[in-house]
């Protein structure tokens, strides 16, 4: 059987990021599959739903915390979180395609393929999210993950934004949090450098209050 993998969620100051990997016949793939940054949420979740509704289609998830992010190397934790999703429903004699996540796409194959338990042949390639409907189907399960986990952090914190650097909103709700509680909340990756510039800014504030 053929299977494809790849992440979302690796860019942003707030969250998780979450790995789906999609192992099915490919006819079984729903009709306009592409890759998730390429749809309209409602498409988006719309498809995600049937892929992981359908008995045909198994489906592998893997969540990498915050916590895990801070303590690790995030080239490290790709590998991890590919070969974790991965591990969910890979088996013996499968072969498939992850997004790669390193710019030596075979280096991050290897990698891969060398974490699982069973013996199954991983290729890797840029963009597979776009080329490949296994891969884009995986891209739109984990983008799914993604944004359900974001927005259970909005039930939790309140508007938190995206949860990328760029965006207002979660710089806003980020220095906000600090400014109310002296340090940032559970769901900040605090070793990104819009979280260290955060607390910096708050430290100069407090400082300047003297």
């Amino acid at each position: 059987m053929e299977f494809g993998v790849d992440e979302a969620g690796k860019g942003p100051a707030l969250g998780s990021m979450f790995a789906a990997a999609v192992r099915a016949p490919r006819a079984a793939l729903p009709d306009g599959i592409d890759d998730s940054k390429r749809l309209s949420d409602a498409k988006r979740e719309s498809l995600a739903e049937r892929i992981r509704e359908d008995d045909r289609i198994d489906v592998g998830i893997a969540e990498i915390t915050p916590a895990r992010i801070d303590a690790g190397n995030m080239n490290e934790l790709t590998v991890a979180a590919h070969a974790e999703a991965l591990s969910g429903v890979v088996r013996a004699g499968d072969m498939g395609v992850c997004d790669a996540g390193d710019v030596d796409a075979d280096r991050f194959a290897e990698r891969v393929e060398s974490r699982l338990a069973v013996d199954a042949t991983v290729t890797a390639e840029h963009g597979a999210d776009a080329a490949d409907e296994l891969v884009g189907a995986a891209s739109i399960v984990a983008k799914s993950a993604r944004e359900a986990h974001v927005a259970d952090l909005q039930t939790e914190f309140g508007d938190v934004g995206s949860g990328y650097p760029s965006d207002p909103t979660t710089r806003g709700f980020l220095a906000g949090y600090v400014d109310a509680n002296g340090e940032l909340p559970s769901c900040a990756r605090a070793s990104w450098s819009t979280c260290e510039d955060v607390l910096a800014a708050a430290e100069q504030s407090g400082l300047d209050d003297f």
